[in-house]
């Protein structure tokens, strides 16, 4: 998976289209992201030990990978990720600029 914990990332498809937010959590393994303030649903909890009162609760649900794509703040436009080998280790790079994204 390209996308990591931290970044910031655009929403390409579904109701949240265009909007930006920092990825929280990846779920590799399902292949989805969980993105700050998107993809937010409302969820009916019945009163437990978890939470004393009952009621609906807004939570954000991950996101598939593939309906994301990096967020280039120094240029202000999406661009997609390339990984080059340098010195023996593994960098991700910017498609658009060429710029190491990890440091």
């Amino acid at each position: 998976m390209k996308i990591k914990k931290g970044d910031k990332v655009k929403i390409l498809t579904g109701k949240d289209k265009g909007k930006t937010g920092t990825v929280l959590m990846t779920l590799k393994e399902r292949g989805k992201v969980l993105v700050e303030g998107i993809n937010i649903v409302k969820k009916h909890v019945k009163p437990g030990t978890i939470s004393k009162e009952g009621g609906i609760v807004s939570i954000e649900k991950p996101v598939d990978v593939s309906n994301v794509m990096y967020f280039d703040e120094k240029n202000k436009q999406t661009t997609r990720i390339g990984f080059k080998v340098s010195d023996g280790k593994k960098y991700r790079i910017s498609k658009r600029s060429g710029e190491i994204l990890d440091k």
